[in-house]
Protein backbone atom coordinates (compact mmCIF):
# COMPACT_ATOMS: atom_id res chain seq x y z
CA UNK A 1 0.00 0.00 0.00
CA UNK A 2 1.29 3.44 -0.81
CA UNK A 3 2.28 5.67 2.07
CA UNK A 4 -1.04 7.52 2.41
CA UNK A 5 -1.10 10.74 4.42
CA UNK A 6 -3.92 9.54 6.67
CA UNK A 7 -1.75 6.75 8.11
CA UNK A 8 0.09 9.35 10.19
CA UNK A 9 -3.00 11.41 10.91
CA UNK A 10 -5.44 11.66 13.81
CA UNK A 11 -9.12 12.43 13.19
CA UNK A 12 -11.17 14.46 15.66
CA UNK A 13 -14.94 14.01 15.58
CA UNK A 14 -17.13 17.03 16.27
CA UNK A 15 -20.79 16.60 17.21
CA UNK A 16 -21.81 20.15 16.27
CA UNK A 17 -24.93 20.53 18.41
CA UNK A 18 -22.88 19.72 21.53
CA UNK A 19 -19.50 21.30 20.76
CA UNK A 20 -19.85 25.06 21.31
CA UNK A 21 -22.82 27.47 21.16
CA UNK A 22 -21.88 30.96 19.96
CA UNK A 23 -25.31 32.62 20.05
CA UNK A 24 -26.88 31.46 23.33
CA UNK A 25 -29.71 29.36 21.87
CA UNK A 26 -28.50 26.24 23.69
CA UNK A 27 -27.43 24.51 20.49
CA UNK A 28 -23.86 24.24 19.24
CA UNK A 29 -23.12 25.81 15.88
CA UNK A 30 -20.47 26.38 13.21
CA UNK A 31 -19.36 29.71 14.72
CA UNK A 32 -18.73 27.85 17.98
CA UNK A 33 -16.45 25.42 16.13
CA UNK A 34 -14.58 28.32 14.49
CA UNK A 35 -14.06 29.89 17.92
CA UNK A 36 -12.32 26.71 19.14
CA UNK A 37 -10.19 25.77 16.13
CA UNK A 38 -7.07 26.72 18.05
CA UNK A 39 -7.93 24.11 20.73
CA UNK A 40 -8.05 21.45 18.01
CA UNK A 41 -4.86 22.67 16.37
CA UNK A 42 -3.05 22.69 19.72
CA UNK A 43 -4.21 19.13 20.34
CA UNK A 44 -2.63 18.11 17.03
CA UNK A 45 -5.74 16.99 15.13
CA UNK A 46 -5.15 16.56 11.41
CA UNK A 47 -8.72 15.95 10.27
CA UNK A 48 -12.02 17.23 11.65
CA UNK A 49 -15.05 15.00 11.02
CA UNK A 50 -18.30 16.94 11.33
CA UNK A 51 -21.42 15.01 12.26
CA UNK A 52 -24.27 16.21 9.97
CA UNK A 53 -24.72 19.96 9.62
CA UNK A 54 -27.27 19.84 6.79
CA UNK A 55 -30.88 21.09 7.01
CA UNK A 56 -32.88 18.55 9.00
CA UNK A 57 -36.04 18.22 11.09
CA UNK A 58 -33.62 16.88 13.75
CA UNK A 59 -35.61 13.72 14.43
CA UNK A 60 -32.30 11.87 14.77
CA UNK A 61 -30.13 14.90 15.54
CA UNK A 62 -29.36 15.66 11.91
CA UNK A 63 -28.94 12.12 10.59
CA UNK A 64 -32.33 12.72 8.91
CA UNK A 65 -31.36 15.11 6.11
CA UNK A 66 -33.92 17.22 4.22
CA UNK A 67 -31.41 19.03 1.96
CA UNK A 68 -27.97 17.61 1.16
CA UNK A 69 -26.59 20.87 -0.27
CA UNK A 70 -27.12 23.47 2.43
CA UNK A 71 -26.49 24.12 6.13
CA UNK A 72 -29.03 23.68 8.94
CA UNK A 73 -30.01 27.22 10.10
CA UNK A 74 -29.52 26.16 13.74
CA UNK A 75 -25.83 25.74 12.88
CA UNK A 76 -25.29 28.66 10.52
CA UNK A 77 -25.16 29.01 6.75
CA UNK A 78 -22.92 28.15 3.80
CA UNK A 79 -20.90 31.34 4.20
CA UNK A 80 -20.09 30.38 7.80
CA UNK A 81 -19.27 26.85 6.67
CA UNK A 82 -16.84 28.24 4.10
CA UNK A 83 -15.24 30.33 6.86
CA UNK A 84 -14.87 27.21 9.02
CA UNK A 85 -13.34 25.30 6.13
CA UNK A 86 -10.87 28.10 5.44
CA UNK A 87 -9.98 28.40 9.14
CA UNK A 88 -9.28 24.69 9.41
CA UNK A 89 -7.20 24.66 6.22
CA UNK A 90 -5.18 27.68 7.43
CA UNK A 91 -4.25 25.65 10.52
CA UNK A 92 -3.28 22.60 8.47
CA UNK A 93 -6.43 20.63 9.30
CA UNK A 94 -8.77 18.95 6.82
CA UNK A 95 -12.56 18.62 7.16
CA UNK A 96 -14.61 15.57 6.23
CA UNK A 97 -18.40 15.61 6.09
CA UNK A 98 -20.82 13.00 7.39
CA UNK A 99 -22.45 11.38 4.36
CA UNK A 100 -25.87 9.94 5.24
CA UNK A 101 -27.25 8.34 2.09
CA UNK A 102 -28.71 5.02 3.22
CA UNK A 103 -31.75 7.14 4.07
CA UNK A 104 -32.97 10.71 3.86
CA UNK A 105 -35.51 12.65 5.91
CA UNK A 106 -39.17 12.08 5.11
CA UNK A 107 -39.23 15.86 4.59
CA UNK A 108 -36.67 15.75 1.76
CA UNK A 109 -38.21 16.89 -1.56
CA UNK A 110 -37.27 13.51 -3.06
CA UNK A 111 -39.44 11.68 -0.55
CA UNK A 112 -42.27 14.21 -0.70
CA UNK A 113 -42.48 13.46 -4.42
CA UNK A 114 -42.07 9.73 -3.87
CA UNK A 115 -45.00 9.47 -1.47
CA UNK A 116 -47.26 11.79 -3.47
CA UNK A 117 -48.56 8.98 -5.75
CA UNK A 118 -47.73 5.44 -6.83
CA UNK A 119 -46.86 6.63 -10.35
CA UNK A 120 -44.65 9.60 -9.43
CA UNK A 121 -41.29 9.46 -11.27
CA UNK A 122 -39.51 9.35 -7.89
CA UNK A 123 -41.71 6.60 -6.44
CA UNK A 124 -38.91 4.07 -6.98
CA UNK A 125 -36.32 6.29 -5.26
CA UNK A 126 -37.41 4.63 -1.98
CA UNK A 127 -38.51 1.13 -0.94
CA UNK A 128 -42.31 0.95 -1.29
CA UNK A 129 -44.20 -2.32 -0.89
CA UNK A 130 -47.86 -3.37 -0.52
CA UNK A 131 -49.21 -5.18 2.52
CA UNK A 132 -48.77 -8.94 2.81
CA UNK A 133 -51.16 -10.87 0.55
CA UNK A 134 -54.46 -11.48 2.29
CA UNK A 135 -53.78 -8.91 5.02
CA UNK A 136 -55.56 -5.61 5.58
CA UNK A 137 -53.10 -2.74 4.91
CA UNK A 138 -52.21 -0.83 8.05
CA UNK A 139 -53.13 -3.60 10.49
CA UNK A 140 -50.65 -5.42 12.79
CA UNK A 141 -48.78 -8.15 10.91
CA UNK A 142 -49.57 -6.73 7.47
CA UNK A 143 -46.13 -5.18 7.11
CA UNK A 144 -44.21 -6.41 4.03
CA UNK A 145 -41.59 -8.09 6.24
CA UNK A 146 -41.24 -8.83 9.95
CA UNK A 147 -38.12 -6.67 10.29
CA UNK A 148 -37.63 -4.47 13.33
CA UNK A 149 -36.23 -0.96 13.17
CA UNK A 150 -32.92 -0.19 14.86
CA UNK A 151 -34.82 2.41 16.89
CA UNK A 152 -37.61 0.02 17.99
CA UNK A 153 -40.90 -0.94 16.36
CA UNK A 154 -41.44 -2.12 12.81
CA UNK A 155 -39.05 -1.18 9.98
CA UNK A 156 -42.12 -0.42 7.82
CA UNK A 157 -44.39 2.62 7.97
CA UNK A 158 -47.87 2.51 6.45
CA UNK A 159 -48.74 5.49 4.25
CA UNK A 160 -52.49 5.99 4.09
CA UNK A 161 -52.43 8.22 1.01
CA UNK A 162 -51.09 5.53 -1.32
CA UNK A 163 -52.00 2.46 0.73
CA UNK A 164 -48.45 1.09 0.77
CA UNK A 165 -45.56 0.82 3.21
CA UNK A 166 -42.11 2.36 3.01
CA UNK A 167 -38.96 0.87 4.52
CA UNK A 168 -37.09 2.69 7.29
CA UNK A 169 -34.31 0.73 8.98
CA UNK A 170 -34.05 3.58 11.48
CA UNK A 171 -36.72 6.19 12.37
CA UNK A 172 -40.01 6.39 10.48
CA UNK A 173 -38.79 9.85 9.51
CA UNK A 174 -35.72 8.27 7.84
CA UNK A 175 -37.00 6.38 4.78
CA UNK A 176 -34.38 4.23 3.05
CA UNK A 177 -33.19 5.33 -0.36
CA UNK A 178 -33.39 2.72 -3.12
CA UNK A 179 -29.85 2.36 -4.44
CA UNK A 180 -31.07 -0.12 -7.05
CA UNK A 181 -32.31 2.95 -8.93
CA UNK A 182 -29.40 4.47 -10.93
CA UNK A 183 -31.02 7.92 -10.73
CA UNK A 184 -30.67 7.82 -6.95
CA UNK A 185 -26.99 6.95 -7.20
CA UNK A 186 -26.27 9.68 -9.73
CA UNK A 187 -28.05 12.28 -7.57
CA UNK A 188 -25.94 11.23 -4.58
CA UNK A 189 -22.71 11.35 -6.58
CA UNK A 190 -23.52 14.81 -7.93
CA UNK A 191 -24.08 16.04 -4.38
CA UNK A 192 -20.77 14.56 -3.20
CA UNK A 193 -18.89 16.23 -6.07
CA UNK A 194 -20.54 19.54 -5.11
CA UNK A 195 -19.10 19.36 -1.59
CA UNK A 196 -15.65 18.30 -2.82
CA UNK A 197 -15.64 21.19 -5.30
CA UNK A 198 -16.44 23.46 -2.35
CA UNK A 199 -13.24 22.28 -0.66
CA UNK A 200 -14.15 19.52 1.79
CA UNK A 201 -11.58 16.76 2.12
CA UNK A 202 -13.68 13.60 2.11
CA UNK A 203 -16.54 11.79 3.78
CA UNK A 204 -17.36 9.53 6.70
CA UNK A 205 -20.18 7.40 5.26
CA UNK A 206 -22.97 6.55 7.70
CA UNK A 207 -24.09 2.85 7.71
CA UNK A 208 -22.82 2.64 4.14
CA UNK A 209 -22.90 -1.17 4.12
CA UNK A 210 -26.72 -1.04 4.32
CA UNK A 211 -27.25 0.65 0.94
CA UNK A 212 -27.53 -2.65 -0.97
CA UNK A 213 -30.56 -4.77 -0.08
CA UNK A 214 -31.64 -8.25 -1.11
CA UNK A 215 -34.45 -7.10 -3.42
CA UNK A 216 -36.61 -10.10 -2.42
CA UNK A 217 -36.78 -8.57 1.11
CA UNK A 218 -37.11 -11.91 2.93
CA UNK A 219 -38.46 -12.22 6.48
CA UNK A 220 -35.87 -12.45 9.25
CA UNK A 221 -35.62 -14.95 12.08
CA UNK A 222 -37.54 -13.99 15.22
CA UNK A 223 -35.67 -14.25 18.51
CA UNK A 224 -37.55 -15.46 21.57
CA UNK A 225 -39.22 -12.57 23.36
CA UNK A 226 -38.71 -10.11 20.50
CA UNK A 227 -41.60 -8.34 18.85
CA UNK A 228 -39.78 -7.98 15.51
CA UNK A 229 -37.12 -9.91 13.61
CA UNK A 230 -33.53 -9.10 12.75
CA UNK A 231 -33.55 -8.58 8.99
CA UNK A 232 -29.87 -7.67 8.74
CA UNK A 233 -28.98 -10.70 6.62
CA UNK A 234 -30.87 -8.97 3.81
CA UNK A 235 -29.27 -5.52 4.12
CA UNK A 236 -25.84 -5.80 5.82
CA UNK A 237 -23.20 -6.13 3.11
CA UNK A 238 -25.86 -6.68 0.43
CA UNK A 239 -25.28 -8.24 -2.99
CA UNK A 240 -24.31 -5.05 -4.84
CA UNK A 241 -22.40 -3.20 -2.11
CA UNK A 242 -18.95 -3.59 -3.65
CA UNK A 243 -20.32 -2.59 -7.04
CA UNK A 244 -21.93 0.57 -5.61
CA UNK A 245 -18.80 1.62 -3.69
CA UNK A 246 -16.57 1.07 -6.72
CA UNK A 247 -18.98 3.06 -8.88
CA UNK A 248 -18.94 5.85 -6.27
CA UNK A 249 -15.15 5.90 -6.37
CA UNK A 250 -15.12 6.18 -10.17
CA UNK A 251 -17.84 8.84 -10.28
CA UNK A 252 -16.73 10.98 -7.31
CA UNK A 253 -13.15 10.38 -6.14
CA UNK A 254 -11.18 9.36 -9.23
CA UNK A 255 -8.50 11.93 -10.04
CA UNK A 256 -8.88 13.87 -6.79
CA UNK A 257 -5.92 13.72 -4.38
CA UNK A 258 -5.63 14.16 -0.64
CA UNK A 259 -9.10 12.88 0.28
CA UNK A 260 -10.22 10.53 3.07
CA UNK A 261 -13.13 8.10 2.75
CA UNK A 262 -14.34 6.15 5.77
CA UNK A 263 -17.19 3.63 5.65
CA UNK A 264 -19.18 2.98 8.83
CA UNK A 265 -20.11 -0.69 8.50
CA UNK A 266 -22.00 -2.35 11.37
CA UNK A 267 -21.55 -6.11 11.29
CA UNK A 268 -18.68 -6.05 8.78
CA UNK A 269 -16.29 -9.01 8.99
CA UNK A 270 -12.50 -8.88 8.73
CA UNK A 271 -12.59 -10.59 5.33
CA UNK A 272 -15.13 -8.08 4.03
CA UNK A 273 -13.12 -5.16 5.40
CA UNK A 274 -10.01 -6.41 3.59
CA UNK A 275 -11.93 -6.18 0.32
CA UNK A 276 -13.45 -2.79 1.11
CA UNK A 277 -10.12 -1.18 2.09
CA UNK A 278 -7.73 -2.84 -0.36
CA UNK A 279 -6.53 0.21 -2.34
CA UNK A 280 -6.39 -1.80 -5.56
CA UNK A 281 -10.17 -2.30 -5.38
CA UNK A 282 -10.90 1.45 -5.03
CA UNK A 283 -13.75 1.41 -2.53
CA UNK A 284 -12.95 3.22 0.78
CA UNK A 285 -9.76 4.00 2.70
CA UNK A 286 -10.90 2.44 5.98
CA UNK A 287 -14.00 1.11 7.70
CA UNK A 288 -15.55 1.51 11.12
CA UNK A 289 -16.23 -1.90 12.62
CA UNK A 290 -18.17 -2.51 15.83
CA UNK A 291 -16.86 -5.81 17.22
CA UNK A 292 -14.84 -4.19 19.99
CA UNK A 293 -17.70 -1.96 21.17
CA UNK A 294 -20.10 -4.92 21.25
CA UNK A 295 -17.78 -7.05 23.40
CA UNK A 296 -19.60 -6.03 26.59
CA UNK A 297 -23.02 -6.95 25.22
CA UNK A 298 -24.45 -10.38 25.89
CA UNK A 299 -27.29 -12.25 24.14
CA UNK A 300 -29.81 -10.33 26.28
CA UNK A 301 -29.54 -6.62 25.33
CA UNK A 302 -30.96 -5.58 28.69
CA UNK A 303 -28.23 -7.23 30.77
CA UNK A 304 -24.92 -5.47 31.33
CA UNK A 305 -21.89 -7.68 30.72
CA UNK A 306 -18.57 -6.66 32.30
CA UNK A 307 -15.59 -6.24 30.01
CA UNK A 308 -13.51 -9.37 29.59
CA UNK A 309 -10.11 -8.09 28.51
CA UNK A 310 -9.10 -11.33 26.78
CA UNK A 311 -12.12 -11.00 24.49
CA UNK A 312 -11.29 -7.38 23.68
CA UNK A 313 -7.70 -8.39 22.83
CA UNK A 314 -8.91 -11.28 20.68
CA UNK A 315 -11.17 -8.96 18.68
CA UNK A 316 -8.71 -6.12 18.15
CA UNK A 317 -5.89 -8.59 17.54
CA UNK A 318 -7.95 -10.32 14.85
CA UNK A 319 -8.49 -6.98 13.07
CA UNK A 320 -4.81 -6.08 13.36
CA UNK A 321 -3.80 -9.41 11.84
CA UNK A 322 -6.50 -9.35 9.16
CA UNK A 323 -5.56 -5.93 7.80
CA UNK A 324 -1.79 -6.37 8.20
CA UNK A 325 -1.04 -6.84 4.51
CA UNK A 326 -3.87 -5.04 2.70
CA UNK A 327 -6.29 -2.40 3.88
CA UNK A 328 -6.21 -0.25 6.98
CA UNK A 329 -7.81 -0.04 10.44
CA UNK A 330 -9.73 2.83 11.97
CA UNK A 331 -9.15 3.00 15.72
CA UNK A 332 -11.78 4.39 18.10
CA UNK A 333 -13.18 3.99 21.59
CA UNK A 334 -15.75 6.77 21.44
CA UNK A 335 -18.11 8.42 18.98
CA UNK A 336 -21.57 9.98 19.02
CA UNK A 337 -23.15 6.50 19.23
CA UNK A 338 -21.04 5.10 22.08
CA UNK A 339 -20.85 5.85 25.82
CA UNK A 340 -17.72 7.46 27.24
CA UNK A 341 -14.91 4.91 27.26
CA UNK A 342 -13.45 6.01 30.60
CA UNK A 343 -16.80 5.08 32.18
CA UNK A 344 -17.09 1.92 30.09
CA UNK A 345 -13.68 0.23 29.94
CA UNK A 346 -11.83 2.41 32.44
CA UNK A 347 -12.50 3.77 35.93
CA UNK A 348 -14.25 7.14 36.09
CA UNK A 349 -13.80 7.58 39.86
CA UNK A 350 -11.86 10.71 40.85
CA UNK A 351 -8.92 8.54 41.97
CA UNK A 352 -8.38 6.81 38.63
CA UNK A 353 -10.26 8.74 35.92
CA UNK A 354 -7.29 10.64 34.50
CA UNK A 355 -4.92 7.66 34.61
CA UNK A 356 -7.40 5.28 33.00
CA UNK A 357 -8.30 7.84 30.31
CA UNK A 358 -4.61 8.19 29.45
CA UNK A 359 -4.06 4.42 29.51
CA UNK A 360 -6.99 3.80 27.17
CA UNK A 361 -5.70 6.46 24.80
CA UNK A 362 -2.23 4.93 24.81
CA UNK A 363 -3.42 1.43 23.96
CA UNK A 364 -5.69 2.69 21.18
CA UNK A 365 -3.27 5.13 19.51
CA UNK A 366 -0.39 2.64 19.47
CA UNK A 367 -2.33 0.07 17.42
CA UNK A 368 -1.84 -0.03 13.66
CA UNK A 369 -4.44 2.24 12.08
CA UNK A 370 -5.78 5.79 12.15
CA UNK A 371 -6.98 6.93 15.59
CA UNK A 372 -10.21 8.89 16.07
CA UNK A 373 -10.68 11.22 19.04
CA UNK A 374 -14.27 12.07 19.91
CA UNK A 375 -14.89 15.51 21.38
CA UNK A 376 -14.20 15.51 25.11
CA UNK A 377 -12.23 12.27 24.97
CA UNK A 378 -9.06 14.37 25.13
CA UNK A 379 -10.33 15.65 28.50
CA UNK A 380 -11.38 12.27 29.87
CA UNK A 381 -15.07 13.26 29.88
CA UNK A 382 -17.36 10.71 31.57
CA UNK A 383 -20.89 9.35 31.27
CA UNK A 384 -23.70 11.57 32.55
CA UNK A 385 -25.57 10.66 35.78
CA UNK A 386 -28.97 10.09 34.14
CA UNK A 387 -32.01 9.59 36.36
CA UNK A 388 -35.29 8.65 34.69
CA UNK A 389 -36.20 8.16 31.04
CA UNK A 390 -37.44 11.77 30.94
CA UNK A 391 -33.80 12.92 31.03
CA UNK A 392 -32.93 11.15 27.76
CA UNK A 393 -33.28 12.86 24.36
CA UNK A 394 -31.96 10.18 22.01
CA UNK A 395 -34.58 8.72 19.68
CA UNK A 396 -32.90 5.31 19.87
CA UNK A 397 -33.02 5.21 23.69
CA UNK A 398 -36.62 6.39 23.81
CA UNK A 399 -37.77 3.93 21.13
CA UNK A 400 -35.96 0.97 22.64
CA UNK A 401 -37.26 1.84 26.12
CA UNK A 402 -40.82 1.95 24.82
CA UNK A 403 -40.50 -1.37 23.00
CA UNK A 404 -38.75 -3.12 25.91
CA UNK A 405 -41.19 -1.91 28.58
CA UNK A 406 -44.48 -1.83 26.68
CA UNK A 407 -44.08 -4.73 24.23
CA UNK A 408 -41.54 -7.05 25.84
CA UNK A 409 -42.51 -6.72 29.50
CA UNK A 410 -39.18 -5.46 30.86
CA UNK A 411 -39.16 -3.40 34.05
CA UNK A 412 -38.31 0.30 33.67
CA UNK A 413 -35.36 0.01 36.05
CA UNK A 414 -33.96 -2.98 34.16
CA UNK A 415 -33.96 -0.96 30.94
CA UNK A 416 -32.73 2.26 32.54
CA UNK A 417 -29.75 0.49 34.08
CA UNK A 418 -28.50 -0.38 30.60
CA UNK A 419 -29.38 2.99 29.05
CA UNK A 420 -27.50 4.86 31.75
CA UNK A 421 -24.38 2.83 31.03
CA UNK A 422 -24.65 2.40 27.26
CA UNK A 423 -27.03 5.10 25.96
CA UNK A 424 -25.87 7.40 23.17
CA UNK A 425 -26.77 10.57 25.10
CA UNK A 426 -23.69 9.92 27.27
CA UNK A 427 -21.58 11.05 24.32
CA UNK A 428 -23.84 13.96 23.45
CA UNK A 429 -23.78 16.06 26.61
CA UNK A 430 -22.14 19.41 25.85
CA UNK A 431 -18.40 19.86 25.61
CA UNK A 432 -16.88 21.02 28.89
CA UNK A 433 -14.85 24.13 28.13
CA UNK A 434 -14.53 25.69 31.60
CA UNK A 435 -15.94 25.62 35.13
CA UNK A 436 -18.57 28.32 34.56
CA UNK A 437 -22.31 27.56 34.47
CA UNK A 438 -23.06 25.26 31.51
CA UNK A 439 -19.35 24.52 31.24
CA UNK A 440 -18.71 27.41 28.88
CA UNK A 441 -20.76 25.64 26.23
CA UNK A 442 -23.61 28.16 26.12
CA UNK A 443 -24.93 31.31 27.78
CA UNK A 444 -28.44 29.91 27.28
CA UNK A 445 -30.10 26.67 28.34
CA UNK A 446 -28.24 23.74 26.72
CA UNK A 447 -30.34 21.32 24.66
CA UNK A 448 -28.93 18.52 26.86
CA UNK A 449 -27.60 19.22 30.37
CA UNK A 450 -23.88 19.68 30.92
CA UNK A 451 -22.31 17.00 33.13
CA UNK A 452 -22.06 18.37 36.71
CA UNK A 453 -18.42 17.31 36.84
CA UNK A 454 -17.49 20.07 34.37
CA UNK A 455 -16.28 22.06 37.37
CA UNK A 456 -13.41 19.57 37.71
CA UNK A 457 -13.15 18.27 34.14
CA UNK A 458 -12.83 21.05 31.56
CA UNK A 459 -10.57 22.23 28.76
CA UNK A 460 -9.52 25.49 30.42
CA UNK A 461 -8.15 23.74 33.50
CA UNK A 462 -6.48 20.98 31.50
CA UNK A 463 -4.72 23.26 29.05
CA UNK A 464 -3.13 24.96 32.10
CA UNK A 465 -2.06 21.63 33.64
CA UNK A 466 0.91 19.93 31.91
CA UNK A 467 -0.04 16.61 33.55
CA UNK A 468 -3.64 16.65 32.24
CA UNK A 469 -5.36 14.18 29.93
CA UNK A 470 -5.35 16.90 27.23
CA UNK A 471 -1.58 17.31 27.23
CA UNK A 472 -1.09 13.55 27.38
CA UNK A 473 -3.21 13.20 24.22
CA UNK A 474 -1.03 15.87 22.63
CA UNK A 475 2.03 13.72 23.37
CA UNK A 476 0.32 10.62 21.97
CA UNK A 477 -0.53 12.43 18.74
CA UNK A 478 2.97 13.88 18.48
CA UNK A 479 4.48 10.40 18.94
CA UNK A 480 2.59 9.17 15.85
CA UNK A 481 4.21 11.91 13.80
CA UNK A 482 7.76 11.54 15.14
CA UNK A 483 8.19 7.78 15.61
CA UNK A 484 7.67 5.96 12.26
CA UNK A 485 6.97 2.61 13.98
CA UNK A 486 3.66 3.95 15.35
CA UNK A 487 2.12 4.42 11.92
CA UNK A 488 4.13 1.90 9.92
CA UNK A 489 5.20 -0.90 12.24
CA UNK A 490 4.10 -4.52 12.34
CA UNK A 491 1.80 -5.52 15.21
CA UNK A 492 2.32 -8.53 17.51
CA UNK A 493 -0.04 -9.30 20.39
CA UNK A 494 1.54 -10.40 23.69
CA UNK A 495 0.02 -11.94 26.84
CA UNK A 496 -3.26 -12.89 25.08
CA UNK A 497 -4.55 -14.77 28.14
CA UNK A 498 -3.86 -12.03 30.70
CA UNK A 499 -7.08 -10.50 32.07
CA UNK A 500 -5.39 -7.36 33.41
CA UNK A 501 -2.62 -6.38 31.01
CA UNK A 502 -3.01 -5.47 27.35
CA UNK A 503 0.44 -5.79 25.75
CA UNK A 504 1.78 -5.75 22.20
CA UNK A 505 4.81 -4.74 20.14
CA UNK A 506 5.15 -2.56 17.05
CA UNK A 507 8.23 -3.10 14.90
CA UNK A 508 9.58 -1.21 11.91
CA UNK A 509 13.07 -1.82 10.56
CA UNK A 510 15.50 -1.67 13.47
CA UNK A 511 13.05 -0.13 15.96
CA UNK A 512 10.65 -1.98 18.22
CA UNK A 513 8.07 -0.53 20.63
CA UNK A 514 6.54 -2.34 23.59
CA UNK A 515 3.12 -1.09 24.68
CA UNK A 516 1.44 -2.23 27.91
CA UNK A 517 -1.77 -1.02 29.51
CA UNK A 518 -3.06 -2.13 32.91
CA UNK A 519 -6.86 -2.45 32.62
CA UNK A 520 -7.30 -3.00 36.35
CA UNK A 521 -7.28 -1.24 39.69
CA UNK A 522 -4.47 -3.38 41.10
CA UNK A 523 -0.74 -3.58 40.43
CA UNK A 524 0.17 -6.09 37.71
CA UNK A 525 3.47 -7.46 36.41
CA UNK A 526 4.11 -8.15 32.72
CA UNK A 527 6.18 -11.32 32.28
CA UNK A 528 7.94 -10.18 29.11
CA UNK A 529 11.67 -10.78 28.64
CA UNK A 530 14.27 -8.82 26.75
CA UNK A 531 13.32 -5.26 27.59
CA UNK A 532 15.85 -4.54 30.34
CA UNK A 533 17.48 -1.19 29.65
CA UNK A 534 14.95 -0.18 27.00
CA UNK A 535 14.08 3.51 26.71
CA UNK A 536 10.85 4.50 28.47
CA UNK A 537 9.24 6.58 25.74
CA UNK A 538 5.92 7.40 27.40
CA UNK A 539 4.00 6.66 30.59
CA UNK A 540 0.90 8.16 32.19
CA UNK A 541 2.18 7.77 35.77
CA UNK A 542 5.57 7.66 37.47
CA UNK A 543 8.16 5.28 36.03
CA UNK A 544 7.37 1.69 37.13
CA UNK A 545 8.84 0.93 40.55
CA UNK A 546 10.20 -2.39 39.30
CA UNK A 547 10.70 -3.38 35.69
CA UNK A 548 7.38 -3.94 33.87
CA UNK A 549 5.35 -3.84 37.08
CA UNK A 550 2.51 -1.44 36.37
CA UNK A 551 0.46 0.53 38.88
CA UNK A 552 -3.36 0.50 38.56
CA UNK A 553 -4.41 1.91 35.15
CA UNK A 554 -0.82 2.57 34.15
CA UNK A 555 0.37 2.60 30.54
CA UNK A 556 3.97 2.36 29.34
CA UNK A 557 5.62 2.59 25.93
CA UNK A 558 9.22 1.37 25.65
CA UNK A 559 11.55 1.62 22.64
CA UNK A 560 14.58 -0.48 21.76
CA UNK A 561 16.83 -1.12 18.79
CA UNK A 562 16.66 -4.62 17.31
Amino acid sequence: MTDSWWKKSVVYQIYPRSFADSDGDGMGDLRGIIDHLDHLAELGADVLWLSPVYPSPQDDNGYDISDYQDIEPLFGDLATFDELLAGAHERGMKIIMDLVVNHSSDEHPWFLESRSSTDNPKRDWYWWRPARPGMQPGTPGAEPTNWGSVFGGSAWQFDEKTGEYYLHLFSAKQPDLNWENPEVRQAVYAMMRWWLDRGVDGFRMDVINMISKDVSLPDGRLNAGSAYADGSAAFIGGPRLHEFLQEMHREVFEGRDGLLTVGEMPGVTVDEAILHTDPDRREVDMVFQFDHVWVDRGPDPWRLVPLQLTQLKAILGRWQAGLAEAGWNSLYWNNHDQPRVVSRYGDDSPAHRAASAKMLGTVLHLHRGTPYVYQGEELGMTNYPFGGIDEFRDIEALGQYRQAVELEGRTPEEVLTVLRARGRDNARTPMQWDDSPNGGFSTGTPWLPVNPNHREINAHAQRADPDSVFHYYRRLIELRKTEPAVAGGDFTMLLPDDERLYAFTRRLGGTELLVIGNFSGVEAHAAIDGWDGAELLLTNLDEPRTHLTLAPWQAVVYRRAV
